[in-house]
């Protein structure tokens, strides 16, 4: 095994991870937490 073989290992590892993160992102957003969120600053208490 040589350098190019294990950078092109860890380049298609990082891009796998990369997105993954994305679906776990997209797939668990919650709207309403960030409409909440947004409108802290006009909650006059």
């Amino acid at each position: 095994m040589d350098i190019n073989t294990l950078r092109i290992v860890g380049t298609v590892s990082s891009f796998i991870v990369f997105v993954g993160i994305l679906i776990w992102v997209w797939k668990n957003r919650d709207t309403k937490d960030f409409e909440d969120a947004a409108n802290l600053p006009f909650d006059e208490d």
